[in-house]
């Protein structure tokens, strides 16, 4: 087990390295480079590509390569397309002034980086028991923290110490370390992949018959990804008319919160195989309660340094532990056979429900202002841990079965293979 974690954790920590670097340290770069502020929302725009990664998640549950193993057969092609991307950055020493062609390339790498996400997800669907499922989830949502901490924050440093060419080399050197893991790695013989791309895209839906998955994905997660995503849509806004620089913001909000934070889905990833996902979700639930309510001096325009910085700090902290028992109970639900649509589909609602609490949130507190969005936004997350508690006590085990040593779905059913 140890080493299927260690698989997980370079192939999730890699991927997440140029989201980082896109996301926090390039815009940084930009912007300090004279862009706009209304063309650096444009570089965000890529994020959507990962929404809506969905839509091409059954075909990587159908076809793959069965000499060089399913999954990694294209986690071969992504892991090298993410270094090849970053790569084709170099030439750009001056970003600001080829924003066409760099957007581009970011565009790319964002579209390897969610189908590489695909393959990683199937993967640990498959590999990981019930009880290692938490500590798996855990290592995803730390890597992604991991992601801004390296490529937001050390590639800025070395940016600003060193130049373009040795940030961009250094991101891509430290991706493809998950190219050499992809290399050693031995994918156990698939022998229950779908037999038609069909019956993969009506996984999409299927998905949802199972006992309790509507529930969970219609009812509890939106109560907390909204409730949270509200919250934290305030944050950056309520900085600014607090007075502080964009470079303090960028920093903090980037790269000071990430430590705590990839600890913390860490120790709850962990804290799922001992206290249940019940416990966890608990925990994680009242902490983000408790630590909304920390950032109301700062919805009040008060922002003093330490004190905002450690409200940020537990705030993160706590929306990690939430996150990572929502990604558990995701993949409790996504079946050997299809779990890279599985757990995509179920994921990708999550971050649905993120993006439009962020415009929620903003539209509500331009009319009632910050305090009143971030008390709403407390109650709609007690809502959804108390919803959590409800389910997990009526549908407290797994609800999909372990795959099969030989069986393969056909559109009549599943039926034995040789």
């Amino acid at each position: 087990m140890t080493g299927r974690l260690g698989t997980l954790t370079a192939l999730y920590g890699t991927q997440y390295l140029g989201i980082g670097f896109i996301t926090v340290g390039l815009t940084a770069i930009l912007r300090d480079g004279g862009t706009s502020l209304e063309t650096l929302a444009l570089l965000q725009i890529v994020g959507l590509i990962w929404p809506v990664k969905f839509l091409w998640a059954p075909i990587l549950d159908r076809y793959g390569s069965r000499r060089r193993g399913h999954y990694r057969s294209w986690l071969l092609v992504l892991q090298s397309a993410l270094v090849l991307a970053l790569l084709a950055l170099l030439p750009f020493s001056r970003p600001a002034d080829a924003l066409g062609p760099v957007i581009a390339i970011c565009a790319l790498y964002v579209l390897f980086s969610a189908t590489q996400d695909i393959a990683v997800d199937a993967v640990a669907v498959r590999m990981l028991t019930e009880s290692a499922r938490g500590t798996g989830n855990g290592i995803q949502v730390a890597a992604s923290y991991l992601g801004n901490l390296l490529g937001g924050g050390a590639c800025v440093l070395v940016y600003d110490r060193f130049g373009w060419v040795p940030a961009i080399s250094l991101l891509a050197a430290l991706t493809a370390v998950g190219l050499l893991v992809v290399w050693r790695f031995r994918e156990p013989v698939r022998t229950d992949r779908v037999a038609r791309v069909g019956t993969a895209y009506r996984a999409l839906l299927s998905v949802f018959g199972q006992p309790g998955c509507r529930w969970w994905t219609f009812g509890v997660v939106p109560l907390v990804y909204v409730g949270a995503g509200m919250a934290y849509a305030l944050v950056t806004p309520a900085l600014v008319d607090a007075g502080w620089s964009l470079g303090r913001i960028g920093v903090v909000t980037g790269v000071v919160v990430s430590a705590p934070a990839i600890v913390a889905g860490l120790v709850a990833g962990l804290g799922i195989g001992r206290f249940g996902r019940s416990g966890v979700l608990v925990a994680g639930g009242l902490a983000l309660a408790l630590s909304t309510m920390l950032l109301l001096p700062l919805m009040n325009g008060r922002a003093p340094l330490g004190g905002t910085v450690a409200a940020l700090c537990c705030f993160m902290v706590a929306y990690t532990i939430a996150n990572v028992v929502l990604y558990t109970v995701n993949m409790d639900y996504s079946r050997p056979d299809t779990g890279g649509t599985d757990f995509t589909v179920l994921s990708s609602f999550g971050l649905v429900c993120s993006f439009v609490a962020a415009s929620l949130g903003l539209a509500a507190a331009d009319q009632v202002g910050y305090p009143a969005v971030a008390v709403a936004a407390i109650l709609l997350v007690v809502a959804g841990v108390a919803l959590g508690l409800a389910h997990q006590r009526r549908f407290p085990r797994t609800p999909c079965p372990s795959p099969g040593p030989a069986t393969e779905h056909t559109p009549d059913g599943v039926r034995a293979v040789a």
